[in-house]
C-alpha cells in the first residue's frame, strides 16, 4: 500500500517519570521514534503526542478527591483514547509503576482503552528485578482493558551506562523489537 492511501496514525506516548534528568522521558522518546521507524517502513506516518505526567500531578490529586477532571486532564485522557497505539513509560520502584501512573490509570476508567495496542517501557533503578515485574505493571493495562505488545522494554542501570558509552546494543535490539510488535499491533487495530 502506498504512503498516500494511508492516513496518519496516531501514537499516544505516556511517560510517567520524575524528577531531573528525565531518563524515563529519554526511553520513552527512543521508543517512540522507534515505532515511527517501523510504522514508516511499513508505509504509515505517525502523528506522536507525548503526555508527561509529572504535570498533570495535581490535577490526578483533585480527581482522585473530588471526582472532577481538570480540562487539562480531559485532553490527556482523550488524547490517549482516540490513539491508535500507546507507549507507556514509567519508572519502577518496588515491583509497581510510579503513583502517577496508578492514578492517570484509575482516571482512565474500565474499558476506554479496550483493544488499544500498548507498548510497556519500564525504567527500572535495579540490576535485578523480580520475575514477575513485567506481569505485574502488565495487569495495570490489562484491568483497564488496554492490549499490551509481548515484548516489554526494561532499562536498567547497566543500559545507562552502556548508553552514555555508546554502547546501548541490548536496550536498542529489544526497543526495535518491541517497536515492530507495536507498529504491527496498530495496523491490525486501525484495519
Amino acid at each position: 500500500m502506498s504512503t498516500a492511501a494511508w492516513s496518519p496514525v496516531s501514537l499516544a506516548v505516556v511517560s510517567a517519570g520524575v524528577g531531573h534528568p528525565r531518563p524515563t522521558r529519554l526511553l520513552a522518546d527512543w521508543v517512540a521514534e522507534a515505532v515511527c521507524r517501523s510504522l514508516a517502513a511499513g508505509g504509515a506516518r505517525a502523528e506522536v503526542e507525548v503526555l508527561e505526567l509529572h504535570r498533570l500531578t495535581a490535577d490526578l490529586v483533585q480527581y482522585s478527591a473530588q471526582g472532577r477532571a481538570s480540562l487539562d486532564l480531559r485532553e490527556a485522557i482523550a488524547a490517549v483514547v482516540a490513539a491508535d497505539g500507546l507507549v507507556v513509560a514509567t519508572p519502577v520502584l518496588t515491583a509497581s509503576p510510579s503513583e502517577v501512573l496508578d492514578s492517570f490509570l484509575a482516571a482512565l476508567g474500565d474499558r476506554l482503552l479496550s483493544g488499544v495496542p500498548v507498548l510497556l517501557a519500564l525504567n527500572s533503578g535495579s540490576r535485578r528485578q523480580p520475575p514477575n515485574l513485567a506481569q505485574v505493571i502488565r495487569s495495570c493495562l490489562t484491568d483497564v482493558h488496554a492490549d499490551p505488545v509481548p515484548t516489554v522494554v526494561v532499562a536498567c542501570p547497566a543500559d545507562w551506562r552502556a548508553t552514555a558509552h555508546g554502547d546501548a546494543v541490548r536496550l536498542r535490539a529489544c526497543i526495535d523489537q518491541a517497536a515492530a510488535e507495536l507498529a504491527a499491533a496498530m495496523r491490525s487495530h486501525r484495519q
